[in-house]
Order: C-alpha cells, then structure tokens, then sequence
C-alpha cells in the first residue's frame, strides 16, 4: 500500500501555506479596473518572493469565462464583474491549488451566488474524512443545491475537483461536484475540491484559446529557437502548465510562431477557455486537501 513520505507532505503543507497567502495578498490587491495583466504579475512575483514556485499560471477568468484564461504582456482587459482567481503553487513538485471569486460590482451583484459556493465547499470539506469515498463529495454538493427549492442556482457538473501529484495538475481521478457512484477510497492522497457555481444552465462549452499551454509529447524540430525553446519547457517546468509571459522574461524570440508550430506538431497543447453555455456568471471557490499517514489537513485553507 502507498504510503506518503513526510517529506512529501511537509512539500504540499508549505505549498498550501504560500497559496493561502497568495489568496490575501490578491485580495488585498485586486481593485475594479485593474488590469488583469498587473494582477497576474504581482501574483506571479509574489509566489516566488515567497518561496514557492509555479503551478500553472494564475486562472483571471471573467464573468461567464469559468477557467482557463491568463493574461499576456499586450492584455488590454480589467477587472470587473465576477472574477475567479484560481492559484496553484509547486514546492518540489507538489502541489497547492485554490481558488476565489471576487464581486467587483458596486451592488454586489454576486454576493449571494458567492456566498452559496462557500458554503458549498464547506458542506463538501466536512465530509472528508479517513477511508471516504470520492462520491461523498458529490452528494455533500448536491445537498446543499437542493436545499434551495426554486433553484436559483446551479453546479456546472462538467467541472470538478480532482487528485493532485508531483508535477500533476490532474493526477488521474474526477472528484465530481454532484451525485455519483465513484466509491474508490480516498487515502493517502492530495486531492482539490472545486465546485463551481452559476445562475445559468450549468454546462459549459470550449472557447478561444486561454493562453495556458502544456508539453503534450516529447517530440523532435528542426528550428533551432523551437529546438531551445522546448528544451526549457521541459526542464523549467516539468510537465507543468505554463504560458507566454513565462516564456517573454527569458528573453526568446518568435514565441508565436513556434509555439503555433508545436501545437501543430502535437508537441504542445493550449487549453481553451471554458464558458458558462447560456453566457451567465460563474463562481469558482476551491481548495486542497490532504489525507495522509491518517490525518487530514486543508492544506489551503
């Protein structure tokens, strides 16, 4: 049986606590009208003046944009509306991933979707528990949307937690965020729990390219740029997501073109955004749970 090293877990601990000061600092930080580009750098400086290293680039998705956008250098947009931060932190490989929603309204227009998708993954992080199963998660979700009869609102069941490994942003298993029959045991694992929330049909759809990228397969190029610019792909990042403006600060030319080429070839992969189908606004709350050597420990929380 699978054992989890302490030096495994101590990595995940302090991953989790650089990520929960990540998740004050942006709140502190974010303001309605900032651009979003500003945001994704201080947050980016910040996970290493902290110590820790990159997950995946900081998720700013915008109103009905579920996941799956981070700005570039020449990003013209700002911060307004519902804004999902999601942050994943690496130390030594392992994993850290939470998220937050911030209403950016002068209303606080989506006070109360937010509000119900905390206490969501409130309900979801009291069933964790030594030996559960995935499917608790997924039942502890659905119990707290039925409570509400006229069904304001919905979970997008087409997105879910997930376990978490050494460089492994999705390391195998679907936790879902409604009722199912997943009864494999969770132990001696990392996982995240992530339920998303919406006022609208709750499925999404794909959208133009997000600007998140990942080394799909090895694989041989002629350019030599291209031929530099994979090598440090691989090893600076170690199977990781990534994305341009990682890319920029090392000083390579013709991004562009060669990532386009990589993609092509199958080398790379760039996510596209995931959009809430009937175009309503999205929340996402998330964080990371650690069930080892048998103790349970919200890593981000």
């Amino acid at each position: 049986m699978f054992i989890m090293e302490k030096t495994e877990i101590d990595a995940y601990v302090k991953a989790g606590e650089i990520a929960k000061e990540i998740k004050i600092f942006a709140r502190d930080l974010i303001e309605p009208g900032m651009k979003l580009i500003d945001i994704a750098e201080k947050i980016d400086t910040k996970i290493l003046e902290l110590g820790g290293d990159f997950a995946f680039p900081v998720n700013l998705s915008l109103n009905e944009i579920a996941a799956h956008f981070t700005p570039t250098d020449r990003c013209e947009e700002i911060a307004e509306g519902l804004l999902k931060v999601d942050i994943g932190v690496a130390v030594d490989g392992y994993i850290a991933d939470c998220a937050i929603s911030i209403d950016l309204t002068k209303d606080g227009e989506f006070g109360e979707m937010i509000a119900l998708n905390e206490k969501v993954l409130g309900r979801a992080s009291e069933a964790i528990r030594i030996n559960m199963e995935a499917r608790d998660i997924g039942d502890a979700v659905q119990d707290v949307i039925e409570e509400d009869s006229v069904y304001r609102f919905a979970v997008i069941k087409s997105l879910s937690g997930h376990t978490l490994g050494k460089n492994e942003i999705h390391a195998g298993m679907t936790i879902s965020n409604y009722r199912n029959e997943n009864k494999t045991v969770l132990n001696d694992v990392a996982f995240a729990v992530e339920p998303f929330i919406t006022s609208g049909v709750g499925d999404i759809y794909e959208g133009e390219p997000g600007g998140i990228y990942i080394l799909k397969r090895d694989g041989q190029v002629r350019d030599r740029e291209a031929r530099k610019i994979l090598e440090f792909i691989r090893k600076r990042f170690k199977g990781r997501p990534f994305c341009v403006r990682w890319l920029e600060k090392e000083g390579f030319d013709r991004l562009g073109f060669v990532l386009r080429m990589l993609i092509k070839q199958g080398i790379l992969y760039e996510y596209p955004m995931l959009i809430e189908k009937s175009r309503k606004p999205v929340s996402q709350i998330e964080n990371t749970f650690l069930i080892a050597n048998g103790g349970i420990i919200c890593t981000t929380g």
